[in-house]
């Protein structure tokens, strides 16, 4: 994929960019579907199809392709195109001697990329490729290492010495149940559940998350592992007898879904949220980004989506078109018999939600009672209604994936009553009579759940406190969307914080400025409103104010922050 900035993108550039690849795939013969282009509001995406071994190449058509077509349509400025070009391919060299420059003349630059695409074939590999998809196994080609087959059924072949697939023991390779997790909100805390869900079955379980990758309770790696490099560290990991995989969108716009095949595939929801980005603009596009992990999803697998989200039940319509077909919907929401999941049991489908008090699943014909919300420790009384939903999506995951009615009820019972099971997110703790919930909430939609938990413990009596930051790759809208929420709450207290871990491009105390503004004009009042330039110093602000009675809502984003602010907490809380 190419993304074309600072250029108009036309019609006549996106007509000569299609009659160009389409005269270089046929001369490469890639046949092979796949030919895109896609506006968006700062320029377009330019995409093409290719044979995975020569991805490479299909880089040099695109960029060909573009550029050769800029150039034929305007000559005058373009004229200087070709050698910034040589130049910039040279300045990347290791061997500047050992390189083919490129070229925009049609029948020298054809023959150029003949040239690239047969050094960069590797029949060895499709071969191995196509030998592993007839036996239903999944694979991962990196760099140097194609594995194929998946944690205790996988094996590692190094690229540059592949055996023939007659020398494969294939008898010793196979695949492991399997899901991925994707979605706006809600990703990490569902992955931790279905992970304790697989453990509790019996299985050695690896996830991966925006904390680590992990098997069991072993972390194998710290930091935000929730894009492709986490899912590929899950699925080498060879003591894994089950994998979770969590997919953020960044991963998936600029690298795919890292997975080849799931059981399950799983959207949580979908809302605004990192607008601007690789060609992302409106949720019609994000839902898009998300529902690109239903290309995965085995013939026999489940794809689980939210009814209560109308555009991913509007989207469901049309991933036959999209993908050529579609797999078998499993739909939850928090009412078990809103229209949509009755009318799918009726038809033999799955579907999971709450019916008189008690989550109720609904798979294979068989309809399976996982006990009261209410007591469910990461519903918090039932007041956390995006945690139902969460707990939703995961049972049918989990029975999807073969897990056992009685393991799944046990976790559900028991998750989230300690602190270390769902870190980071609506983590709960009473210091000297004030509640405290720490969380992730970084969206409209996260922070309104949160702070309707909040609102449950204060019950009506004490004082609302809470801090409110963001990252800086969010535009002002959204930031201002954020503070919009928290004033519908009217707060006692919003302690504006600087992430000081994501700035990401912005100037200390841009993003404080904004916040405090947008809050003053909801009517809160100055002094209600103090700003710190820490995470860290923000929750020590908020409790140093909080008195006996009062709840603070303290979302914490950075990795750092959380554990500086959990050791704070660890001194003088007790979990709630």
């Amino acid at each position: 994929m190419l993304e074309v900035t600072g250029a108009v993108v036309d019609d006549a550039l996106i007509a000569g960019w299609q009659m160009r690849v389409a005269r270089a795939r046929e001369r490469l013969r890639w046949d092979m579907p796949g030919v895109l282009v896609r506006r968006h509001a700062h320029g377009a995406s330019f995409a093409l199809a290719a044979p995975c071994d020569e991805l490479l190449v299909a880089t040099e058509v695109n960029e060909w392709a573009l550029c050769a077509t800029l150039l034929a349509n305007d000559p005058h400025h373009w004229r200087e195109l070709e050698d910034a070009l040589i130049a910039a391919t040279l300045e990347e060299a290791t061997d500047p001697e050992a390189v083919s420059p490129p070229v925009l003349a049609e029948d020298a630059a054809l023959a150029r990329l003949e040239r690239l695409a047969a050094a960069a074939a590797r029949p060895a590999l499709l071969a191995l490729l196509a030998a592993a998809r007839t036996r239903s196994l999944p694979h991962i080609l990196g760099d140097t290492t194609l594995t194929l087959g998946a944690g205790v059924g996988g094996r590692d072949f190094v690229l540059a010495g592949l055996p023939a697939p007659a020398d494969v023991r294939w008898q010793e390779l196979r695949d492991i149940p399997t899901a991925v997790v994707t979605g706006s909100n809600g990703k990490t805390t569902t992955v931790r559940v279905l992970a304790a869900c697989a453990r509790a079955h019996g299985w050695h379980c690896a996830y991966n998350c925006t904390d680590g990758v992990f098997l069991d309770s072993e972390a194998l790696e710290s930091g935000d592992y929730s894009g492709p490099a986490g899912a590929w560290r899950v699925l080498r990991e060879q003591r894994a007898q089950a994998a979770i995989v969590e997919a953020a969108r960044g991963g998936i716009l600029r690298r795919g879904v890292a997975v080849s095949q799931a059981q399950v595939a799983l959207v949580t929801n979908v809302s605004p949220d990192h607008f601007g980005e690789y060609g992302i603009d409106d949720l019609d596009g994000l839902a898009d980004t998300k529902l690109t992990v239903a290309a995965v999803v085995k013939s026999d697998g489940l794809l689980v989506l939210n009814a209560d989200d109308e555009l991913l039940v509007a989207k469901s319509r049309g991933l036959t078109a999209r993908f050529g077909a579609s797999p078998a919907l499993g739909w939850f929401a928090l009412d078990a018999d809103a229209p949509l999941l009755r009318d799918h049991r009726a038809r033999g489908g799955s579907t999971c939600g709450v019916r008189a008090g008690r989550l109720r699943v609904s798979h294979a014909g068989t309809d399976r009672d996982l006990g009261p919300v209410a007591t469910m420790p990461l519903t918090v009384e039932g007041s956390a209604s995006y945690n139902i939903a969460n707990l939703a999506a995961a049972a049918l995951a989990a029975v999807a994936l073969g897990i056992a009615d009685e393991d799944i009820a046990a976790v559900f019972a028991s998750f989230g009553r300690a602190p270390a099971d769902n870190l980071g997110r609506l983590m709960r703790f009473e210091v000297n009579g004030v509640r405290v919930l720490v969380d992730y909430a970084h969206n409209p939609a996260g922070l309104r759940g949160l702070l309707n938990v909040a609102e449950h413990l204060r019950a009506g009596s004490g004082r609302l406190g809470m801090l409110l930051g963001h990252a800086g790759n969010r535009q002002d809208t959204e930031i201002e969307q954020v503070a919009r929420v928290a004033a519908e709450f009217r707060p006692a207290l919003i302690v504006i914080k600087e992430n000081e871990g994501h700035l990401r491009g912005r100037e200390a105390g841009e993003i404080p400025r904004l916040i405090r503004a947008e809050l003053m004009r909801a009517g809160l009042p100055e002094a209600a409103l103090p700003v710190r330039m820490s995470e860290l110093a923000a929750a020590r602000c908020a409790l140093e104010w909080a008195r006996p009675g009062d709840v603070l809502a303290l979302p914490v984003h950075s990795p750092a922050a959380r554990a500086q602010v959990l050791e704070m907490l660890a001194g003088v809380a007790s979990p709630a």
